[in-house]
C-alpha cells in the first residue's frame, strides 16, 4: 500500500479539516515535535508554491478513497489465511468400481501449437480408462501447416487402438468457446475433461477426479495446476507463487467455505448435463470457463476441488508471453463482471457468496486503482499537513497491516503449500509482488476495454515446449507505456526523498521496478 502523506517543507494555506487536524495534534504535547521557540505543537507552515489547496483537497479526497478500496481488496484475504488448513482434501479420493466407469470425452483445444501438441495427445491416449469409454478430440484450429503435426500425432494414437479424433471445424468462430462446443455436439459422452495444449495430465488422472462426482449435484471438479518450468527463470517463480496461492489458499477456501469456485479452463472435468444446463459455451467474453463457472453455480450446480491432483503445465517463459496471458485473463473478468454480477446480486444467494463473488470478479481493478493512486500521491504529498512522527509511524504500520501485508502473507503461503523453503517462499512472493506492480499498465488497460463493451479478440499464450531444453529467446515488443511511468515513479521517488518524505519511497520504487522489469522484458536469474 502507498503512504499516508507525511512531509515537511513548505505548504499552501490550510483548509478547515487541515487546522482541525493541526489543532488535535497542537494538543497532544506528549507527540508533539520540538519547536525552535521552544513551545509545544507543530509549527507553522509557509505556504506551497507547487500545488494549490484546490487541487491538494480533491486529490486527497480521492486518494482516501482508492486507498479504502484498495485497503479492502487486500483485507479480504484475511478469512483465506486465516481459516483454511495448510491440506485440505476436498474431494476423498475413491475407487470407481471396474467396469462400471462412464463414458467419458476428453477435448484438447489447439491453436498454432506445434511445440507442444504431440506431447499433449501422448498425455490424453496414455490415460488409463476403458479404451470402449473414452474418446478424445483433438479440435484444432490451427492453419494447415502446423495441423499436419496434430493429424500426426493423431493417426499415431489410434495406430495403438485409442479412440482419437483430429477435429477441423474450417473456421475459429467462438475461438477456444466455439472450438469446445463444436466439439461436445458430436459426442454423448457423461463427462467431459478439457485441457489446454501445454498441460500434460497423468494417467491416473480420471481415476482421481471422477469419484468427485459420486454427488450428482457436482458439475465439476478442478485440478491443482503444476508447474513445469517453475525455477526456469525469476519471472516464472513469481508466476507460479501467483497460481500457488490461488490453487493452494483461495480455491480450497472458497470451496470449504460455499463461496463460488471457477473452472480454471483446463485440468478440470464437467458434468455434461452441468454445461447444457447452464446454456452451453459462450464466446461473448475472453474468459469462456470463468462465464460458464457463474452460470453454472447461478443455476444450482456445485463445483468441487482437488488440490491433491496436480497437473503440471507450461508457465510464460518470457514477459510478452505473460502479458497476453494475464491481459485476456482481466478483460476476460471484468466482461464476466459485467454480463452477470447483477444476476449475482440479485440472487438469494448468501451474503457471503455474494460479496465474494464481487471481489473475485473485479479483483483486475486493483490495477487502475494503484495507477491513480501514484498519480495522486504528489499533490497529496505536496500539500499534506505535517503528522507527529509516532502519529505517522502508526499510521503507515496501519496501512502495511491493511494493504501490502495481507497479499504478502497471500503469496508467501501459496508458495509454502507448494513445497518452497521459507527463503525461496519469500524470494518468490516478493518477486510476484514487484511483477504485479509491473503489470499495472498493461492490466488497466485490459480493465478498460472490459468495461468498454467490445468481446476482442482472444489471442492465445504462446507456448515454447522447451521444458529441460533451454528457453528460446524472442523479440521484445517495445513497451512505451511501462518505460513512461517507470520513469515517472522513479522522479516521484526522487522528489519525495528530496523533500523529507521517506514514507513514500518504498512505494514508488516497487512500482519503478516493477514497470522496469515488465518493459525490459528481463526473465531474471532462476536463483
Amino acid at each position: 500500500m502507498p503512504p499516508l502523506p507525511v512531509s515537511g517543507g513548505s505548504r499552501g494555506p490550510a483548509s478547515p479539516f487541515v487546522r482541525a487536524v493541526r489543532e488535535a495534534a497542537s494538543r497532544c504535547t506528549l507527540f508533539a515535535p520540538p519547536r525552535p521557540d521552544g513551545a509545544r505543537g507543530p509549527a507553522p507552515m509557509p505556504s506551497s508554491p507547487l500545488f494549490p489547496e484546490l487541487i491538494t483537497i480533491p486529490a486527497t479526497a480521492l486518494y482516501a478513497a482508492c486507498q479504502a478500496a484498495l485497503a479492502a481488496y487486500a483485507g479480504h484475504r484475511w478469512p483465506m489465511l486465516l481459516s483454511v488448513p495448510a491440506r485440505p482434501v476436498l474431494v476423498p479420493p475413491g475407487v470407481l468400481p471396474s467396469g462400471g466407469e462412464p463414458r467419458v470425452l476428453v477435448q484438447l483445444p489447439v491453436r498454432e501449437e506445434p511445440e507442444v501438441v504431440e506431447r499433449l495427445v501422448e498425455a490424453a491416449a496414455a490415460l488409463d480408462w476403458p479404451r470402449d469409454r473414452l474418446e478424445i478430440q483433438l479440435l484444432d484450429d490451427s492453419g494447415e501447416a502446423v495441423a499436419t503435426l496434430g493429424r500426426s500425432a493423431v493417426l499415431a494414437a489410434r495406430a495403438r487402438g485409442v479412440n482419437v479424433t483430429h477435429v477441423r471445424r474450417g473456421t475459429r468462430t467462438g475461438s477456444k468457446a466455439g472450438a469446445l462446443a463444436h466439439g461436445l455436439a458430436a459426442s454423448d459422452a457423461e463427462f467431459v475433461a478439457v485441457f489446454d495444449a501445454d498441460f500434460v495430465p497423468a494417467p491416473d488422472f480420471l481415476r482421481r477426479v471422477l469419484p468427485g462426482f459420486s454427488d450428482p449435484a457436482v458439475g465439476m471438479v478442478q485440478a491443482r495446476w503444476g508447474h513445469l518450468n517453475r525455477d526456469e527463470s525469476l519471472l516464472t517463480r513469481a508466476q507460479a507463487a501467483m497460481l500457488d496461492a490461488h490453487f493452494l489458499v483461495e480455491h480450497p477456501w472458497r470451496a470449504a467455505t460455499g463461496r463460488f469456485l471457477n473452472f480454471n479452463g483446463t485440468a478440470g472435468v464437467w458434468r455434461r448435463a452441468c454445461i447444457e444446463g447452464a446454456g452451453g459455451w459462450s464466446h461473448d467474453t475472453l474468459t469462456e470457463d470463468l462465464d460458464l463457472s457463474y452460470r453454472a453455480q447461478l443455476a444450482g450446480w456445485r463445483f468441487a476441488y482437488a488440490p491433491a491432483v496436480v497437473v503440471p503445465a507450461e508457465l510464460p517463459g518470457d514477459m510478452d508471453a505473460l502479458k497476453t496471458q494475464q491481459h485476456r485473463w482481466a478483460k476476460g473478468a471484468i466482461q464476466t463482471a459485467r454480463k452477470l454480477l447483477r444476476h449475482v446480486l440479485a440472487s438469494g444467494l448468501p451474503r457471503r457468496v455474494r460479496s465474494e463473488a464481487i471481489f473475485h470478479l473485479t479483483a483486475n481493478a486493483t490495477y487502475p486503482l494503484l495507477l491513480l493512486l501514484a498519480t495522486l500521491l504528489v499533490p497529496v504529498l505536496a500539500g499534506a499537513a505535517a503528522l507527529p512522527l509516532p502519529w505517522a509511524l502508526a499510521l503507515h504500520a496501519g496501512l502495511v497491516v491493511a494493504g501490502t501485508l495481507p497479499v504478502a502473507a497471500f503469496l508467501w503461503l501459496g508458495a509454502r503449500r507448494a513445497g518452497r523453503g521459507r527463503r525461496e517462499a519469500a524470494v518468490d512472493a516478493m518477486a510476484a509482488l514487484v511483477l504485479c506492480a509491473g503489470l499495472s499498465w498493461q492490466l488497466s488497460r485490459a480493465v478498460l476495454e472490459g468495461l468498454a463493451g467490445a468481446t476482442g479478440e482472444f489471442v492465445r499464450t504462446p507456448k515454447q515446449g522447451l521444458v529441460g531444453a533451454g528457453v528460446r529467446r524472442t523479440p521484445i515488443r517495445p513497451a512505451p507505456g511501462e518505460w513512461l511511468l517507470a520513469a515517472g515513479s522513479l522522479a516521484a521517488l526522487t522528489w519525495a526523498a528530496s523533500q523529507g518524505m521517506p514514507g513514500a519511497v518504498p512505494f514508488y520504487a516497487t512500482l519503478a521496478l516493477g514497470l522496469g522489469w515488465v518493459a525490459s522484458g528481463a526473465r531474471g536469474l532462476s536463483r
